[in-house]
């Protein structure tokens, strides 16, 4: 080949295969195990972390079971009258108060991120603990109606970054296929927590003096306690300390969690594809802000959340948070006595149909709990907002046609009580886990803490809103309640079928093709490098295993015919 021309193209095809090699191999699936539930249980370490960093999962829960029966407390109306139904404000204070958390957590949300990226997801998790804990104390010992919002709103930056930490931690810890299985744990966290939490308020409601309120306030700190410290007998997250250029440390992190060897294929597979995209992700941090001080580059993240690159992610991961809480779900949880004697329930019966609502979400939560990674997210998000959508509609057309005489219509009132546990089972097994899930998986490792701090920070400020408005929704808008939120399930499902991808079995470090991102060609040389880089280093037992499997892979992908995966 004579031609310079020709010369130079034959060339840049072998270079442009090359890449095309690597990229292939980082997006080769890594498998531990056969996705049997009897696989997750070898490993402890995975399981033990998830389960303690889903108790802040746990707190915020416990707070929704607790706050729905004070709420109806002739104990807590004597020491806080403004919370009274007699109260000339009762519908704004009780929403007010109600709400407050969720205010609180909707702010710790924004410096969160920050502060996991600098200290670590464990010691974040540590903080949050401290500040929920003080909120705790706060609202136990509350006399008066101001000191008692106030240790809600403190109390609400804890529980909030508390939930906030758990999944972010988790997603980073967890095998790819076992991800969204583990992450379910937060929500079915949420749902024990509240469990708990109620029933504990039902029996503390015989208790003469204050402390039929004060003692369920007191309890809630003792789970945040356990996570706070008991997060620190296990490992860093390996793509934090990856992030914070402790390889070395990542590399022992994530073989102690899958319980193998340094040198383990598998292993190495995943800790390679690891550092190859918190590297790729750096550099193009260094790319988009050079010789920006670190203060500056963390703002700048917030503000790039919204561009074209990212926009795709961050809309799903803020639409699924907040269709979530306006699917009405914590209208039910906060305001479930309201809602079953607007039914026309007795206030005993009430009570008791209250409780069984977080018993309802946790038979949904379980068997979701090991079916989700094979259902897959996007089905779940269309089908879950249909079946969240119809007994809210139906709701509204029954209370609007009977709600004036409930006596003489006792079969549809008990029918409606069934529409709202069909209503909160549906929620349980659709968005109850997916607003969790989704947005820890959708970001890189550069955008993932901003990320997932903007989506638990979007379920807290709708939480807010609606802890706000349904009291006064219910006395003035009656059955239009339930329309309103009908139609937004009805726009979840819509939503999510044309815009939510399947990431249920990928790696973190492949959700990134389904977004369609074609790198341009400075993009795509510099991962090529740094990947052929990382992958093509010798391991630590002196061996050239990785970089024989590497070339046999890459032969693979040179053969296999045009198209095929």
């Amino acid at each position: 080949m004579d031609d310079p021309a020709e010369e130079k193209a034959a060339s840049a095809h072998e270079e442009h295969a090359a890449d095309d090699d690597i990229l292939a191999l980082m997006s080769t699936e890594v498998k531990y195990d056969n996705g049997h539930m009897r696989d997750l249980l070898k490993s402890p370490y995975v399981v033990g972390a998830a389960v303690l960093a889903s108790l802040g999962g746990f707190s915020f829960g416990y707070d929704q079971g607790v706050i729905s029966l004070i709420l109806v407390m002739e104990q807590f109306h004597q020491q806080f009258p403004q919370t009274a139904p007699g109260h000339p404000r009762y519908g704004f204070n009780v929403g007010f108060m109600t709400g407050m958390l969720e205010l609180g957590a909707f702010i710790g949300c924004l410096w969160f991120p920050s502060v996991t990226d600098r200290i670590s997801r464990k010691w974040g998790l540590t903080v949050a603990t401290v500040i929920f804990v003080i909120g705790a104390i706060i609202q136990t010992a509350a006399f008066n109606y101001d000191t008692l919002v106030a240790g809600r709103f403190i109390g609400g930056m804890g529980v909030g970054t508390l939930a906030m930490g758990a999944p972010l931690y988790i997603s980073e810890i967890a095998p790819p296929f076992w991800r969204g299985a583990l992450l379910v744990l937060e929500s079915l966290s949420i749902v024990v927590g509240a469990l708990v939490a109620y029933w504990i308020s039902y029996g503390a409601r015989y208790i003469p003096s204050e402390w039929a309120f004060r003692l369920p306030f007191l309890l809630q700190m003792f789970p945040a306690l356990l996570v706070g410290g008991g997060i620190h007998f296990f490992p860093y997250s390996p793509r934090w300390l990856a992030m914070r250029g402790r390889k070395e440390e990542s590399l022992a992190a994530l073989a102690k969690l899958r319980r193998r060897p340094k040198h383990d294929d598998q292993v190495q597979s995943e800790w390679k594809g690891i550092l190859s995209e918190v590297q790729f992700q750096q550099e193009i941090l260094h790319m988009e802000y050079p010789n920006s001080p670190p203060w500056l580059v963390s703002m700048k993240q917030w503000v790039s959340l919204f561009r074209p690159k990212y926009f795709r992610r961050t809309m799903i991961a803020l639409a699924i948070t907040f269709f979530q809480q306006f699917s009405g779900v914590n209208a039910f949880v906060y305001y479930a006595p309201s809602f079953f004697r607007a039914l026309g329930q007795s206030n005993e019966t009430s009570l008791i149909l209250s409780g069984m609502i977080n018993l309802c979400q946790l038979v949904g939560n379980v068997p979701i709990l090991i079916y989700l990674d094979r259902i897959g997210r996007r089905k779940l998000a269309i089908l879950g907002g249909l079946l969240m959508a119809v007994p809210h509609l139906i709701m509204a057309g029954l209370v609007g046609r009977f709600s004036s005489d409930w006596s003489s219509h006792t079969g549809v009132g008990w029918f409606c009580v069934a529409l709202i546990y069909l209503y909160v089972i549906s929620y349980a097994i659709s968005y109850g886990p997916l607003a969790w899930v989704l947005p820890s998986e959708v970001f890189p490792n550069s955008k993932r803490a901003k990320g997932v701090g903007a989506a638990t920070a979007m379920i807290w400020l709708s939480n807010f809103i609606i802890g706000v408005v349904v009291p006064e929704m219910l006395l003035k808008l009656g059955w239009g309640t339930f329309l309103f939120f009908g139609l937004f399930c009805l726009a979840a499902a819509v939503f999510s079928f044309f815009f939510v991808p399947e990431t249920a079995g990928k790696s973190l470090e492949q959700v990134a093709e389904l977004f369609g991102d074609h790198m341009a060609g400075g993009e795509r040389v510099l991962q090529s490098r740094i990947a052929r880089q990382i992958w093509n280093a010798p391991l630590d037992n002196g061996t050239d295993a990785m970089k024989d499997e590497i070339d046999m892979l890459a032969l693979d992908q040179r053969r296999k015919p045009e198209g095929q995966a």
